[in-house]
């Protein structure tokens, strides 16, 4: 939110929706709107166009707050109105669609209003955040394949993976020879990772910052794509052992048998724990439970299902993720369309199990010091957080 705002003068912002189904509100946007109010003046004398506070908090929305049920849409909420309201303003570019976690509100708006698809542009960072919010993206990759879509899963790590770069700008020293001091945002910085610039949803606006975004397959600071024509998908109607291979960041999905009962569809009746975490499950009828996922990295994992149900409480499954993204085609593959792009699978691009990082660490230089000069127009000194 902090480098937004200070490109905020490249821009014409429409929304800031706050979709977070664990942390963070519309309530933690504008208090970054609040920083930001503190440093505009100074900022106004080196661009035109930095919008005011006013006009930033009048567009902040409140979206979801809870990961989408099974079939990957819940309820309209004010993110989704406001995005199909703006979606439908007459006008002679796309609205840009920058996802900085879960795909929940867009998979809402794209539900009660699928005419907007054709004048919208999204670029998403996945990889973690479609872990946790794989069901909307399963609703969208099998109802809105023809989405012009960037799914960035693993690119958008060369924003902070940083092995080839001056001292001068790593990620851990950033912070002390740039932002440290500099305005009421500079300020605030260190609370965040303690200054560090793991950053990983800003690669999806730099992208719009230099570059052709018209051009996926393009240079860009947001890094460069190929497109895709299916997007991996395993679903096992048995027991998956540690033969069972799918790609990183695909989608598992796990059916089986138990009880029939009673209720209502878009209600968890168990949990699958993996690694210490939790995802719901679901009663989708006949007979028959489901819980999807979606690995995040290379892993070979055991997932065990907890439920109040005897029948199926305490089953598990295995399974190994590996490289490259999307992997060998399967029968269960979403099948896209022609404007669905992903992360480039050249072993030249990698960076350790990152594919695609190097096609944006490439532009390190150019990016950061582009971004130290705007924070040398804010002057240091000491500011009260409140």
């Amino acid at each position: 939110m902090i480098h937004l705002l200070m490109y905020a003068d490249r821009f014409q912002i429409e929304g800031l929706l706050s979709t977070s189904f664990i942390k963070g509100r519309k309530e933690n946007i504008l208090e970054m709107i609040r920083l930001y109010g503190q440093d505009r003046k100074e900022l106004k004398r080196h661009a035109k166009g930095f919008p005011t506070t006013k006009s930033l908090i009048k567009i902040t929305k409140q979206g979801a707050i809870a990961a989408a049920p099974y079939k990957g849409y819940a309820s309209p909420t004010e993110g989704s109105d406001w995005l199909i309201h703006c979606a439908r303003k007459k006008s002679t570019q796309p609205l840009w669609v920058l996802v900085w976690g879960g795909l929940e509100d867009l998979a809402q708006a794209l539900h009660d209003a699928p005419d907007i698809k054709k004048n919208i542009r999204v670029y998403w960072i996945g990889g973690p955040n479609k872990k946790w919010g794989v069901n909307a993206y399963d609703y969208i990759a099998t109802h809105h394949p023809d989405l012009w879509f960037i799914e960035a899963n693993a690119t958008y790590r060369g924003w902070f993976m940083d092995p080839d770069s001056p001292d001068s700008l790593k990620s851990k020293a950033f912070y002390k020879n740039y932002i440290l001091g500099h305005g009421a945002m500079g300020n605030d910085f260190v609370q965040y990772y303690g200054g560090v610039i793991k950053m990983g949803d800003t690669p999806s606006l730099a992208y719009l910052l230099y570059g052709d975004p018209n051009d996926p397959t393009g240079e860009s600071w947001g890094g460069s794509f190929t497109p895709i024509r299916r997007s991996a998908r395993a679903i096992f109607n048995r027991i998956s052992t540690s033969a069972d291979t799918v790609a990183t960041y695909a989608v598992i999905e796990w059916r089986f048998k138990g009880p029939s009962i009673t209720i209502h569809p878009d209600s968890s009746c168990f949990r699958m724990e993996a690694a210490g975490q939790e995802w719901p499950g679901y009663y989708i009828g006949n007979g028959t439970y489901a819980v999807r996922y979606s690995p995040k990295q290379t892993e070979s994992r055991i997932c065990r299902i907890i439920s109040s149900i005897p029948e199926i409480n305490g089953l598990s499954f295995h399974y190994v993720s590996v490289n490259p993204w999307p992997g060998k085609p399967g029968q269960d593959d979403y099948i896209l369309g022609d404007n669905w792009y992903s992360d480039r699978s050249d072993n030249d691009l990698f960076i350790e199990t990152q594919q695609g990082a190097k096609t944006i660490s490439k532009h390190r230089v150019a990016y950061l010091t582009d971004w130290a000069r705007r924070w040398s127009w804010l002057p240091k000194k000491q500011y009260q957080r409140n």
